[in-house]
């Protein structure tokens, strides 16, 4: 898989808000009113990128504290100008390599995170380290092989047009996105009481253009540097390709669906 590196390697904020920033708030959201968290939480937000999840918790949790942390200090910078509380503050640091105290938070969660770590099993014993006795550890993945899952036309297009398009599908082999794997994972870290569930948001774009013109911005998604490797033929052929495939509805907005893997576990007392 040559490009894997190349696919997971984050910059270009606003190119990233365009393509999949926007749809991040919602898909916290609704994983939090799954978590279903208490107020006064001091919380480790794990691969906060612009900080969306950091943004949700605010408003749905009323933490104590959010700390996020990214390896990107573009994301980092685009999250500190768009949020403005003294509750929250930023690092760069990997998610297998922490920058915290053990047994410090009372809730630690990685926000579509996961899929992207080469190995997570090192992240998952991070964030377990991090977390407080008692507290509580969560992660959402997107489930790319779902039905209607919003990038997954793009890749199904993109690969029977060129099947080298399959190097830079983040779906592809990606194994951990299922409950078994991520169940397995948060046990592997000595976590108690682990529980896997699906979460489903509405993905609603409002034309073919809105749905398109993300993937043309330059950005460091997986879709967004395949689209910038194509030449101008193969990326009409794409879009051609895409507006005949994809279900847009009679007012001409595409209405899809954003499903997730959430799992959570405890940090034993």
């Amino acid at each position: 898989m040559a490009n894997a590196t190349i696919a997971h390697l984050w910059g270009n904020a606003d190119a990233y808000e365009a393509y999949m920033g926007r749809w991040s708030r919602p898909v916290a959201e609704a994983a939090l009113a799954w978590l279903g968290p208490s107020p006064g939480l001091s919380w480790l937000d794990v691969g906060c990128g612009t900080g969306a999840l950091t943004e949700a918790i605010l408003d749905a949790a009323d933490p104590r504290e959010v700390l996020g942390v990214d390896p990107s200090a573009d994301f980092l910078a685009t999250a500190a100008k768009q949020i403005a509380d003294p509750r929250v503050r930023f690092a760069v640091g990997d998610a297998s390599a922490l920058p915290v105290p053990d047994d410090t938070f009372d809730a630690v969660v990685a926000g579509l995170v996961l899929h992207f770590v080469p190995d997570p099993r090192p992240a998952g014993r991070e964030m377990a380290r991090a977390a407080a006795p008692g507290g509580t550890v969560a992660a959402y993945v997107w489930d790319f092989a779902g039905g209607r899952q919003f990038t997954r036309y793009f890749w199904q297009v993109a690969t029977a047009l060129d099947p080298a398009a399959a190097d830079y599908d983040p779906g592809r082999g990606c194994s951990l996105c299922h409950p078994k794997p991520l169940a397995a994972l948060f046990a592997g870290a000595d976590l108690q009481a682990v529980t896997v569930q699906a979460v489903e948001v509405p993905i609603v774009f409002r034309d073919f253009d809105d749905y398109w013109q993300p993937h043309l911005l330059g950005g460091s998604s997986p879709a967004q540097r395949y689209a910038a490797s194509q030449g101008a033929e193969q990326r009409s052929a794409l879009r051609e390709r895409l507006h005949a495939t994809l279900p847009i509805a009679d007012d001409g907005s595409i209405p899809l669906l954003g499903r997730l893997w959430a799992v959570r576990g405890t940090k034993q007392a």
